[in-house]
C-alpha cells in the first residue's frame, strides 16, 4: 500500500504499543505512581524521508483521510482531535526539542490495531510512534525516558492535560513484566505479575475521546484546586502547588494522613467558583486565567473532596498492589482482585468516570470468575481489565462473550478486538528496511 500511495518503498518501520493500566487511574497527572503494562496491539508507521520539506500522512484505515502539510507550518487544531493531529504532536515535540527550523520532510503510512477511544491509549501510541519516527528520520538520539517526557508534553498540544503514564509505558515497556511508573524524575520498575492469572481486556464498545470532551480536563482542574485548598489549609505556599502529590511531599506525611486531612479540610458538597475564590483569596478573573484550562472556563461547580479522596486512596492501592506481587502470598490473585474492585468503586463513586455499560461489564466479569475487574484508561467508556485465574479463562471468555456482546448486538468490532487475554508486551521499536 505504501508503494501505491507514494510510488516508493519505506526506509524504516516504527512501532509503539498501546497499554492497559492495571491499577492507578487518574493519578499520574496528580504526581502519583501507576502500574500499567504494554499490550501486544500497537501503532505501526512505515516512513520514507524525502528531499522536500513536506509531511505527507496516509492511513491504512479509509476512515482516516490523507493529510499533507509543510514541516515549517505545523498547526494543531485543539477543537478537532483528528487523527493526523496526534502525529503532528509527536513531530512538533521533537522539532521543538532540538530547535529545528527546516527539518526533513517524510512520507508516512500509519497502521494500527489498537481500538480507538477504548482506553488502551491508541492516541498516545500514535504520538509516541510519530516522535520516534521523527527522531529516526532526523538522525538524532534521545534516551527512552527523554522521548517519553517529550511525547507526554507534546500530546498536550491537542488540549488534553494528561500525566505521563501512556507515553512512559509505550517507550519503557518490556516483554513479560508490568511496570511501576514513577514521576519527577521519571523511572520504571519491573513488577512481576502472578503466573496463575490472566489479565483480560473487555471493550464496553462505548467510545470516549478525551480530547473531544472536557470531562478529563475538569478532573485535572478539580485535583489542582483540591491541592491548592489543602495547601492553603496547612499554611503552605498554595499558589506554587499544582498537584496533590506535592502537598503530601511538602508535609512529609503518609497517604493515610492525607486522607484524614482531606476529610478535615474539604467538604463533600460541591464548591462553587465563588467559594473557591473566597477560600484562596483570589478574584474570579485570577481563577479563570491562572488555574482553569481553556475548556474548563464554563464549569460552575467542582467536587474537590471526592476527587482528592480517590487520588490518595488509589495511590495507596498502587503501592499495595506492587507489594503483594513482590510478596506473592498463596492468595495473591484474590488480594490483587480486591484492590482492582476497590479501584473501580472509587472511579465510579468518587471520581465519577465510569458509565452504566462499564459498570455492567465489570459486574458480568466478576459474575463469571474474575477475582477483580475495573475500568481502565480515562473511563466514561472504553475498556475494563479483569484478573482471572488461568484455569477459568476459557469459560470466562465464552460466558462474557455471551452475556455482554451477544445480548447487546455489539458487532461493530471483530470479536477478538473486544475481548482478549493479554500479556505484558515490549516497548517502542524501530525496524530498518532490509
Amino acid at each position: 500500500m505504501f508503494k501505491s500511495k507514494f510510488g516508493s518503498i519505506p526506509k524504516y518501520y516504527v512501532r509503539a504499543p498501546g497499554r492497559v493500566n492495571i491499577i492507578g487511574e487518574h493519578i499520574d497527572y496528580c504526581g502519583y505512581s501507576v502500574l500499567p503494562m504494554a499490550v501486544e496491539q500497537d501503532m505501526l508507521i512505515a516512513v520514507e524521508p524525502v528531499k522536500t520539506h513536506t509531511l505527507q500522512l496516509a492511513n491504512t484505515n479509509p476512515l482516516y483521510p490523507d493529510f499533507s502539510t509543510s514541516v515549517n507550518n505545523i498547526q494543531i487544531d485543539k477543537t478537532k482531535p483528528l487523527w493526523h493531529n496526534y502525529f503532528l504532536c509527536g513531530f512538533k515535540g521533537i522539532q521543538e526539542h532540538f530547535g529545528l527550523s527546516n527539518p526533513t520532510g517524510m512520507n508516512c503510512l500509519v497502521d494500527g490495531n489498537i481500538p480507538p477511544s477504548s482506553g488502551l491509549s491508541s492516541s498516545s501510541a500514535l504520538v509516541c510512534c510519530a516522535g520516534l519516527v521523527t527522531l529516526t528520520v532526523l538522525g538524532m538520539n534521545l534516551s527512552k525516558v527523554e522521548l517519553a517526557e517529550i511525547c507526554a508534553k507534546s500530546e498536550r498540544y491537542i488540549g488534553t492535560e494528561g500525566g505521563g503514564m501512556d507515553q512512559s509505558i509505550s517507550f519503557l515497556a518490556e516483554e513479560g513484566t508490568a511496570k511501576l511508573i514513577e514521576f519527577n524524575p521519571l523511572r520504571a520498575t519491573d513488577v512481576k505479575l502472578p503466573s496463575g492469572a490472566a489479565f483480560v481486556i473487555a471493550n464496553s464498545c462505548v467510545q470516549m475521546n478525551k480530547a473531544a470532551t472536557s470531562h478529563f480536563n475538569v478532573r485535572v482542574v478539580e485535583c489542582r484546586l483540591a491541592a491548592k485548598l489543602l495547601a492553603k489549609h496547612k499554611g503552605l505556599q498554595w499558589d506554587e502547588v499544582m498537584r496533590l502529590e506535592e502537598v503530601q511531599a511538602k508535609l512529609g506525611v503518609s497517604l493515610e494522613a492525607m486522607l484524614l486531612l482531606t476529610k478535615d479540610a474539604l467538604h463533600p458538597e460541591p464548591y462553587s467558583r465563588e467559594e473557591i475564590c473566597m477560600c484562596l483569596g483570589i478574584s474570579l478573573e485570577d481563577l479563570r486565567t491562572q488555574i482553569l484550562t481553556p475548556n474548563t472556563q464554563d464549569v460552575l461547580v467542582f467536587k474537590l473532596y471526592q476527587r482528592a479522596k480517590h487520588v490518595y486512596s488509589e495511590a495507596a492501592r498502587v503501592l499495595r498492589f506492587k507489594a503483594i506481587c513482590e510478596e506473592a502470598p498463596d492468595n495473591t490473585v484474590q488480594l490483587l482482585g480486591e484492590l482492582m474492585n476497590q479501584s473501580h468503586g472509587s472511579c465510579r463513586d468518587l471520581y465519577e468516570c465510569s458509565c452504566s455499560e462499564l459498570d455492567q461489564l465489570v459486574d458480568i466479569c466478576r459474575k463469571f470468575g474474575a477475582q477483580g475487574s475495573r475500568l481502565t484508561g480515562a473511563g466514561w467508556g472504553g475498556c475494563t481489565v479483569s484478573i482471572v485465574p488461568a484455569d477459568k479463562l476459557p469459560d470466562f471468555l465464552a460466558n462474557v462473550q455471551d452475556a455482554y456482546y451477544k445480548r447487546r448486538h455489539h458487532s461493530e468490532a471483530p470479536e477478538k478486538q473486544n475481548l482478549f487475554a493479554t500479556k505484558p508486551g515490549g516497548g517502542a521499536l524501530v525496524f530498518l528496511e532490509a
